[in-house]
């Protein structure tokens, strides 16, 4: 094949290419006047939000969280403050570009690579904003941190204002810990606040309901960054406001007797010569009857608040959730339990009521009670019989017998009246005390018994027993500690029961009352109970201190006490042990409750933690009743 070169052939005509020239002039014309109109476009008319754009590329905005309320109790004593630490931060965007930083900050912090992971991923915030992975630096970390300085990019030390507790594990289960806000509290409070994901925010106790008080309005730091992210210089700085201080109506003092005395009574359980028993947990609470104010509240096991600061650890958390440790993040005098024998004013008094006994009326105790038949015949505590025994007597000795007798009257009744008394005392329903968590305890009945055994229909009848067993505050019965204060705190003061309450106040900065926490109308109501049923029952329990369960705690104490002992049988584990008392008897300004899980008998060791903590609140100098044995329940 003969190829030939056109350029060569003096024949070809000129004018074949002009008009390819013609259409490529055109075409560079078009896009030369497309891209100066597209310029002139950017330039003037949209050269405004171009120019926020580009800043946006170099400008961050960096939220500056607000120092929380500061709490206080009644008369003044810091419980829960903000401290100064000195901490390391790491920026995330500069890791991901030196991944050697990692190795590094973990042998200069002593920490693992992971556990320096873990906090850098922890936030859910601006991927930009540094992360502080090690709070309260020592001096000599602190020295080489700063001396190496130039060599850990994206490493700063912060100072920042953290939550405080001076008093260490004291009140834990009341103040309530703090945390990361999760996608549903960012869905709750996405009306109510300034809220963003990665933000911190009271989880449980007075921190968590009093969180919109207690939480300040944030600042806000402008950052100029460069390409990695990291900042380079602050352009305008926002202060934050500080929240709001609560004062609440615990008494310092008293709150340590209270937790102090919980120690004290597990350890005498655990190890007392009138029986050893596992006594693993327990509840205290000190109210004040004349206006449901909560004096003390306290829980055992307890934990150090101070773990949740900038995130709990997976193994910390996994030690406060693991059942060898009892659960101590639970705040047992909230939760509810079989009440024993402290529930037996409450039949008493329904019984009273309903004409179902009167005053006057005497029962035969032989130690064993036949009233369902010998196939069903039920123990009294004292298996050889209290004889001849009144009302009166029978509460004071917690005669199981002759509330036998009144559990068995109410079923034949067939009103279901027991189950109505209990209820129009405050028990089966939330007190509406002013934290989370509280359990509504458990009144059972018919219907109740139905719908739990609804796959069981052979265990959905409601028997005799049934009733008897919750006239002596066990079978189904569930209450909590609180629901019992609330209770004796009205047979207390004469029949007003008020709403239990933790809040008194809110607190200026300059040290003034913003604000109080009065009581609402709907706060308090009357027992439907007569006043002369009212004084029959004050003058029972007091019984029960000078001549019966209660006599040899209080051996020896200078001030008039009424109360009343509780044994609660669990199934499976020892005993519960309750004691509940007010005090002075003829002017009450206290009730104590107090539970000890698996502790045995009330009298023996619910009742001397009692007393330990009536002593603190009267301010005396008691050494106590000594050993104390009491086999009732």
């Amino acid at each position: 094949m003969k190829l030939t070169d056109t350029t060569l052939n003096k024949n070809a005509k000129s004018d074949d290419v002009r008009p390819r020239l013609v259409v490529l002039t055109f075409i560079a014309i078009g896009l030369f006047l497309m891209l100066i109109s597209r310029l002139w476009f950017m330039q003037v008319m949209a050269g405004e939000k171009y120019m926020e754009m580009a800043q946006g590329n170099y400008i961050r905005s960096i939220p500056v969280e607000a120092p929380r309320g500061i709490i206080y109790d009644r008369n003044g004593q810091v419980l829960v403050d903000n401290r100064p630490s000195i901490g390391v931060s790491i920026s995330p965007a500069v890791v991901e570009n030196n991944p050697e930083l990692l190795e590094t900050m973990s042998d200069v912090l002593r920490m693992s690579v992971d556990e320096i992971k873990e906090r850098l991923a922890e936030k859910k915030s601006d991927p930009l904003k540094p992360r502080i992975v090690k709070r309260d630096l020592d001096d000599k970390t602190l020295a080489n941190i700063e001396e190496h300085k130039m060599a850990l990019p994206g490493v700063d030390i912060v100072t920042e204002s953290t939550r405080g507790y001076p008093h260490g594990e004291l009140g834990a289960h009341l103040f309530g810990y703090l945390g990361e806000i999760s996608d549903e509290e960012m869905a709750k409070f996405k009306q109510t606040g300034d809220y963003l994901l990665g933000d911190i925010i009271g989880k449980t106790g007075v921190e968590s309901v009093y969180e919109g008080l207690l939480r300040g309005q944030k600042g806000s730091q402008q950052l100029e960054v460069n390409a990695s992210g990291r900042p380079l210089s602050v352009i305008r700085d926002e202060d934050p406001v500080p929240g709001h201080n609560l004062m609440l109506s615990v008494d310092l003092k008293i709150q340590k007797a209270a937790e102090q005395a919980l120690k004290d009574a597990i350890n005498r359980a655990r190890s007392g010569s009138g029986g050893r028993f596992t006594a693993d947990a327990g509840a205290a609470i000190v109210l004040d009857p004349r206006n449901g104010e909560i004096l003390a509240i306290a829980s055992n096991p307890t934990y150090n608040p101070e773990l949740f600061i900038g995130g709990i650890s997976k193994k910390n958390w996994n030690e406060l959730m693991a059942k060898k440790n009892n659960y101590p993040l639970n705040n047992r005098a909230l939760m509810a339990y079989p009440p024993g024998s402290t529930f037996k004013p409450v039949t008493m008094i329904g019984a009273l009521e309903d004409g179902l006994i009167t005053v006057n009326d005497t029962f035969n105790c032989t130690g064993k009670w036949y009233g369902l038949g010998k196939k069903w015949a039920k123990a009294c505590w004292n298996h050889a019989g209290h004889g001849g025994i009144g009302v009166l007597r029978g509460m004071a000795e917690s005669c199981d017998t002759v509330f036998y007798v009144m559990g068995h009257n109410f079923h034949k009744d067939g009103q279901e009246r027991l189950q109505y008394w209990a209820r129009e005392l405050g028990f089966g329903t939330r007190t509406g005390v002013d934290l989370a968590t509280e359990a509504r305890g458990r009144v059972p009945d018919k219907e109740w018994k139905r719908e739990f055994n609804k796959s069981n229909p052979e265990y959905q009848r409601w028997y005799p027993g049934d009733t008897v067993n919750i006239a002596i505050g066990q079978g189904d019965l569930l209450a909590t500690p609180l629901q019992l204060a609330a209770f004796y705190g009205a047979i207390a003061n004469g029949g007003m029961v008020y709403r239990p309450h933790i809040g008194k106040a809110m607190i200026s900065w300059d040290g003034n009352v913003k604000r109080e926490f009065k009581p609402k109308p709907e706060d308090k109501k009357r027992l439907p109970v007569s006043k002369d049923i009212i004084s029959y029952t004050q003058a029972s329990l007091q019984m029960v201190i000078e001549q019966g369960t209660g006599t040899g705690s209080f051996n020896g104490f200078p001030i008039k006490v009424a109360g009343k002992t509780g044994t609660a049988e669990v199934r499976g584990k020892d005993d519960f042990a309750w004691f509940v008392c007010y005090a002075p008897v003829d002017e009450p300004k206290f009730v104590v409750v107090v539970l000890i899980e698996q502790g045995g008998h009330g009298g023996s060791t619910a009742a001397p933690a009692a007393r330990q903590i009536l002593a603190a609140a009267f301010g005396l100098n008691d050494q106590g009743a000594g050993y104390v044995y009491d086999p009732s329940r």
